[in-house]
């Protein structure tokens, strides 16, 4: 792989990969990061694959401003907190602290993005250790260990020994939108599946579903705009 540039105002990052399986020029953009891939044939020249990209370049940038763009977060931006938007502020004291209409953040500005981030991958991983402790309970099964981590494909798993996995930007989306990748992958201690049975489990232990399920397909990969 290599990194490219399509010519413009900005200038479109472009990732090139040759592919020995490719038999045509392709283009990706993902919805998660807006990184847009140039695929392409191992041995076709590099400057047909460039004039691919160009000869779309309206469709590439119509689908990057439908995205929106990246958010720096930072003293003075706004971040969805439990699906609220609110700003970050400078906070006094030691701790982050979440307010009814506020995040404050002590310390440095330059250090804030990071101690944000630290403070709500506790605070997401002290909810969904909750949260899967009383679905694990209803579901009469228990799990091994809980890990957080900032994954782009999926925002939870479960392995067939029992180890939960989750993204702690779950912590940004409804309440009840964390409860449900919660209630999923702890459903999967008992199937390891998307079988009919499998869902009838998540039903049982956390409801009707199919709201967060569609607020997450819908608004999820806008939580991966916030960079910090």
């Amino acid at each position: 792989m290599s990194d490219v540039f399509l010519p413009g105002d900005p200038p479109i990052p472009l990732i090139l990969r040759r592919s020995a399986r490719s038999r045509r020029i392709s283009l990706r953009i993902s919805q998660l990061d807006g990184r847009v891939t140039l695929s392409m044939p191992a041995k076709l020249a590099e400057h047909e694959a460039l004039e691919f990209a160009r000869s779309k370049e309206a469709w590439i940038r119509k689908h990057l401003a439908a995205r929106g763009q990246d958010v720096p977060v930072g003293i003075g931006s706004e971040i969805p907190v439990g699906g609220q938007m609110l700003p970050v502020v400078r906070g006094t004291g030691r701790r982050v602290q979440i307010l009814p209409d506020a995040v404050a953040v002590p310390g440095p500005e330059d250090r804030a993005a990071k101690k944000l981030q630290a403070y709500l991958k506790e605070v997401a991983r002290d909810r969904l250790a909750g949260a899967c402790d009383d679905y694990a309970a209803r579901l009469g099964k228990s799990y091994q260990r809980l890990t957080m981590r900032d994954t782009r494909s999926r925002w939870g798993s479960c392995t067939s020994d029992g180890g939960l996995m989750f993204s702690w930007r779950l912590i940004m989306t409804p309440p009840e939108v964390l409860d449900y990748v919660a209630a999923h992958e702890v459903a999967h201690l008992a199937e390891m599946n998307h079988s009919p049975a499998f869902w009838a489990q998540v039903e049982r232990i956390y409801g009707p579903y199919k709201a967060p399920r569609k607020w997450l397909r819908t608004h999820g990969s806008d939580l991966h705009r916030y960079q910090f």
